[in-house]
């Protein structure tokens, strides 16, 4: 897992820097062949490059060790960095929306070779920069490689612009193109945003089955019942599972060991971050009900 969190961090930063490079180099670019999709893209990736940047950080952080101010550790400041993330790919994606409906409106023809060379860079540097980050785990990276993912298919679209514009000239195609992969992303975003705020208001991981946890701790042999079970997740990877075992027919500290060693033998499949079990005797009160 340290392992996994180590490249994450230099997946970031990479990803930041190709990012802020490419914003400016998109800005002359975009002025000098007049094309709304290269103008847009790179107001939008100016954006990107302080969130990244922000990523970058709040992933570094997230790495820190428990304190007493946060007794968990710093793992959710990567969540947030996804929670901010989505909200300037949202405003960005609304924004290149807004410049290319206008100039559906009042048509502008563009520098077709000019587009086709930004274009071709384009693919080239986000490409491989949303490659390095599609692997990534976390939902920060996840969110992240969204951002990357959108500049791969804007450029996708520049390029296909800039050759049907080599042989046929028409103003529409240019902020056409742009309005179909804005929305596309806008759409995946969306669904991203609601995993992390599903994540912030701490919902079950969906990909651990809850129900089936349950049952085999209940199948473990003394085990009455289980309440106050509880499954979140710190940022999307690390797992926190809680729980009361209420148990039945103990004969001796022995028995109690044996039934916790089961529990736990249950529970690692699942790669929990942190988990807790609270054992309660048959004739013991919670005190939580």
């Amino acid at each position: 897992m340290s392992h996994h969190h180590h490249h994450s961090g230099r997946n970031l930063k990479l990803a930041f820097w190709l990012n802020l490079f490419f914003t400016i180099f998109e800005f002359i670019g975009g002025l000098y062949v007049n094309s709304v999709a290269i103008i847009s893209d790179a107001i939008h990736d100016l954006g990107d490059s302080l969130s990244l940047g922000l990523s970058w950080y709040l992933d570094h952080k997230s790495k820190q060790g428990a304190n007493r101010t946060f007794s968990f550790g710093y793992a959710r400041f990567s969540l947030l960095g996804a929670l901010i993330n989505s909200l300037v790919l949202i405003t960005g994606s609304v924004f290149v929306i807004r410049e290319a409906v206008q100039r559906l409106f009042e048509p502008e023809l563009s520098d077709a070779t000019g587009m086709l060379i930004f274009a071709l860079i384009g693919v080239a540097v986000n490409g491989y920069a949303a490659w390095k980050l599609s692997s990534g785990k976390s939902m920060n990276e996840r969110v992240v490689s969204w951002h990357l993912l959108e500049d791969v298919l804007g450029w996708v679209a520049v390029l296909v612009v800039a050759i049907i514009l080599k042989f046929y000239q028409t103003p529409y195609l240019d902020p056409a193109l742009s309005l179909f992969i804005t929305a596309y992303i806008l759409w995946n975003v969306v669904r991203r945003l609601r995993e992390t705020l599903m994540l912030f208001l701490q919902g079950a991981p969906k990909e651990v089955n809850l129900k089936a946890l349950e049952d085999q701790l209940m199948a473990v042999p003394n085990v009455g019942s289980l309440h106050h079970t509880h499954i979140w997740s710190l940022d999307g990877e690390q797992h926190v599972f809680s729980t009361h075992v209420k148990l039945k027919e103990i004969e001796g500290l022995a028995t109690l060991l044996e039934i916790k060693n089961r529990m736990k033998a249950a529970l690692k499949p699942y790669g929990f971050a942190h988990y807790t079990i609270e054992i309660e005797l048959s004739a013991e009160d919670c005190g939580l009900e």
